[in-house]
């Protein structure tokens, strides 16, 4: 049997640029395979080959981590893309991944092997309307520029294969050389462009997840932004030899503003549509936006109008980990490993102020104002005294409220006992030490808030996988209802937007300033968009538009969504932000020199971190099988 003869559903090694037909699987007998025509003989069965296509699509969602996609429901924070980034770090561990890692190679050419097969079949199909071919051709569009959009950020400039590659024995006839980073980003604009022709702008019903023309512009503006950075940025960390002088990887800083104008156009044609818009635009107060913010990551179905694509997860035991494993200690619900998803203070302190808008708000915990200090406790420092351990926080943006369990704060009925020690009332520090315990006045106070284990969630270097080193645990996505840990992983069943309108408005803003664009007031309308997402969050002062503006909007908005990651990577920002770099903690701790006790807060490094080096190679990711494939291969591996 011929590869060009495999059923639709089989999944089978990719042909398409290096390998032949392995015969244990073309000889088996046709008793669990369909044909093409009886599957793509009705509307029923297009949708179920659709179904497949959308689950290999590289959606970088609650299962996405280092090693891939649908990585066994697992993704533990400390292969995850934000605890990479700066954003996080893992309870237990500090790696910054190689080169090697968030692969998308074999996968995503099998993925794009079965989008051309169905483009091939789909026009000889009798019961069929033209509208309802143009329409499903469409789609096939969108998933094969989706696919080519999650090689070209890996690799660069790829093979592109737009048509069903018929086997033969004459592997060399297989073979396709990689086309330039440009012609690549090019091929995905015009996917997209096919996609938008005819796309429906509105789906409901069983067919609500599937792309919408919005969705097909929505993947053109990132696109697009990707491009563009690539091309303006590339001398911040450029490369030599042979992939460079192809044009395999890099493209001439001359191209941004045509890719930035082809981002603000795509943006813009959302922003104007009329369909999406953002989730509870303007709250009546700081609170208001925080359970705002909180429903929407908790339940994107609650906000068709932000929501632009979504992958749904369903039955429990077969969907995501995240509550799993990143819950507090004290919220596992029974979880064996919670506690794996630490943001830091760096994260924390970009967080605006509403006293102080356009501006990073620190965290400052003495009395001059330091807070660049990371060595720990200072005895001879006057450190601000606090109440609670939330009151520091007080008056930041409700994005951090709705992001971040602070210490202090209530998740899920409990309060969450997040301290990292004491001061005795002879000044004596004890401070991410052993657990100990302390009679002051006839009240006894234990080192980590507690006595028992279970009732503290940080900094206990004996339970430390399931404490926060940093001081902070993690709230957007998870669950505000008890999820039974104790039946292990995949009993998560919140949904992922992969697209969203507030992405949408921050592609455009950073198109806009990034490019100077003036046409048809871009200026004003990206103020605007910038603002928006802001007023959504409990702001009432308009800030300028910058670029530094629309990056922390950027970062803050979009915290923890898999965005960060790319940003770095397309931006050249990554071997800037990861030189020797080790990350932050602020550590709250009971003061027993004064009486009632208040909190203190000492900023530090995390304990047990080390220094981290972005590798500038880890910019493109090495390309597999070049040994038969006959590839160029990336730079410097």
């Amino acid at each position: 049997m011929k590869c060009n003869n495999v059923p639709l559903l089989i999944i089978f090694a990719s042909l398409i640029l290096f390998t032949s037909c392995r015969e244990d699987i073309m000889d088996l007998k046709p008793l669990n395979k369909v044909s093409s025509e009886t599957l793509l003989g009705s509307e029923d069965g297009i949708r179920v080959y659709l179904a497949n296509l959308y689950y290999q699509a590289p959606f970088e969602d609650f299962t996405y981590n280092r090693v891939g996609f649908h990585t066994g429901l697992q993704n533990t924070v400390g292969i995850h893309p934000d605890a990479q980034t700066g954003n996080a770090v893992n309870s237990e561990f500090n790696h910054l991944v190689d080169g090697e890692n968030f692969p998308w190679w074999d996968a995503g050419y099998k993925f794009n092997r079965d989008v051309n097969l169905l483009m091939k079949e789909i026009p000889n199909i009798t019961t069929l309307t033209e509208e309802k071919k143009n329409e499903i051709l469409a789609e096939a569009h969108f998933l094969r520029a989706f696919g080519y959009y999650g090689l070209a950020k890996r690799y660069g400039g790829v093979p592109i294969i737009s048509e069903f590659q018929e086997y033969t024995s004459d592997i060399e006839q297989l073979k396709v050389p990689r086309s330039t980073e440009k012609d690549t980003w090019d091929f995905i604009m015009s996917e997209c462009d096919e996609a938008i022709k005819y796309l429906p702008s509105t789906r409901g019903g069983n067919d609500a997840r599937r792309a919408t023309k919005w969705a097909a512009y929505a993947l053109k503006s990132r696109a697009a932004l990707h491009a563009a950075s690539i091309a303006k940025y590339w001398s911040k960390s450029p490369f030599a030899g042979e992939a460079v002088s192809a044009d395999l990887v890099g493209m001439n800083p001359s191209f941004a503003d045509h890719y930035y104008k082809l981002c603000i156009e795509a943006s813009k044609a959302v922003m104007d549509g009329g369909v999406h818009g953002l989730y509870k635009p303007n709250p009546s107060s700081v609170d208001e936006a925080v359970s705002n913010l909180m429903k929407l990551f908790q339940d994107p179905n609650v906000a068709p109008e932000e929501a632009i694509l979504v992958y749904g997860y369903g039955k429990p035991g077969s969907a995501h980990s995240i509550d799993f494993w990143y819950n507090p200690n004290q919220t596992a619900d029974g979880s064996p490993h919670p506690g794996r998803m630490n943001p830091t203070l760096e994260l924390v302190d970009i967080y605006e102020s509403y006293s102080n808008p356009g501006y990073d708000a620190p965290i400052v915990t003495t009395q001059d104002g330091n807070i660049h200090d990371y060595n720990g406790y200072n005895g001879t420092k006057s450190y601000l005294r606090f109440d609670t351990p939330y009151d520091i926080f007080k008056g930041k943006d409700a994005r951090l409220w709705a992001t971040v369990i602070l210490p202090g704060t209530e998740w899920k009925g409990e309060v969450i006992n997040i301290q990292a020690g004491f001061i005795k009332p002879d000044g004596t520090p004890v401070i991410e030490a052993d657990k100990a315990s302390l009679v002051v006045n006839g009240v006894t106070y234990h080192t980590f808030g507690a006595d028992a284990w279970k009732d503290y969630s940080g900094f206990d270097q004996q339970h430390l996988p399931e404490m926060t080193r940093t001081g902070f645990s993690f709230k957007k996505f998870l669950s505000p209802t008890p999820v039974d840990g104790n039946n292990g992983l995949g009993f998560s069943t919140n949904d992922w937007m992969e697209f969203r309108y507030a992405e949408i408005l921050l592609n455009y803003a950073e198109a806009v300033v990034e490019s100077g664009y003036t046409e048809n007031n871009a200026q004003q309308v990206a103020k605007d968009a910038l603002n928006a997402t802001r007023r959504r969050a409990g702001h009432t002062v308009d800030i300028p538009l910058t670029l530094q503006n629309v990056l922390r909007e950027r970062r803050v908005e979009l915290a923890f969504e898999n965005k960060r990651w790319w940003d770095l990577i397309r931006r050249r920002e990554f071997h800037e932000q990861f030189t020797n770099t080790i990350h932050k903690a602020l550590c709250p701790v009971l003061d027993l020199r004064v009486s009632p006790p208040k909190y203190i807060f000492v900023r530090k490094y995390v304990i047990r971190g080390i220094p981290l080096t972005f590798d500038r190679r880890m910019y493109y990711s090495p390309i597999p099988g070049i040994g038969s494939n006959d590839l160029i291969q990336n730079p410097q591996y």
